[in-house]
């Protein structure tokens, strides 16, 4: 706490996205805190922002066929300006906008009083993606929600063992097909509430593709948290 004074009183904390005085301890002032895009209707079973007047419960999708996890937690819709410090940080290497959002994610998380899952397990990348991009960012993002949670975080509970190609170049029915095998399970999940965490998800392609390997070697329940949550690709 002493540490965290002193580190805001040399440098006080400045918003990423305006240049203006940070507001709540954060880098990012009160009027761009207040444009954030929050999700504030998520479908309790995969996050995805619903309309305001929408009459069902959960989305479109899930209402045809529910998804191999089983509850999944989003605080933003994936727009303006959030994409912009998202793509700073997963692209440019912006560690002070990946600090940022992690922030912003731990806070969300710590104030839901949900039960605490077992492990966090971040997305992982493939060998190649990682030394390409340097960090992966899923990883940077679990760091201080492991912190804030008390939740261990398992680096070694999954492998991504196939190099795919890049998601956001295919469509939903692509997607799924692309992850056929992409994932194995390393370590023991018997009985485990697992916690897999994301910067974005879109289709949920690859977080269902993780959690039908996590369940097959034994976990009884999946989690997702991610920053944020794209509309539904049709």
């Amino acid at each position: 706490m002493i540490h965290r004074w002193v580190m805001q009183t040399l440098y006080p904390p400045t918003c990423l996205l305006c240049g203006d005085a940070g507001a709540r301890g954060l880098d990012l002032c009160a009027a761009c805190f207040d444009e954030l895009p929050w999700n504030r209707r998520p479908c309790p079973r995969c996050a995805a922002p619903l309309p305001p007047d929408a009459d069902e419960r959960l989305c479109g999708n899930c209402i045809k066929a529910l998804p191999a996890w089983d509850e999944a937690k989003s605080p933003f819709a994936y727009s303006y300006p959030l994409d912009r410090l998202i793509q700073r940080f997963k692209f440019d290497g912006d560690l002070a906008a990946g600090r940022l959002l992690a922030e912003l994610l731990a806070e969300y998380l710590a104030a839901g009083g949900d039960a605490k899952p077992d492990c966090i397990l971040p997305v992982p990348l493939h060998p190649a993606r990682l030394k390409e991009r340097g960090f992966n960012q899923a990883v940077e993002l679990a760091h201080p929600v492991r912190r804030r949670l008390g939740i261990p975080l398992r680096l070694d509970l999954c492998a991504r063992v196939r190099a795919t190609e890049v998601q956001s170049k295919l469509d939903a029915a692509e997607r799924k097909k692309n992850l056929k095998d992409a994932f194995t399970v390393k370590q023991s999940v018997d009985g485990a509430h697992v916690a897999l965490l994301d910067d974005v998800v879109t289709t949920g392609a690859t977080i269902e593709a993780l959690t039908q390997v996590l369940k097959e070697a034994g976990a009884v329940r999946v989690t997702f948290w991610s920053l944020a949550r794209a509309a539904l690709l049709q």
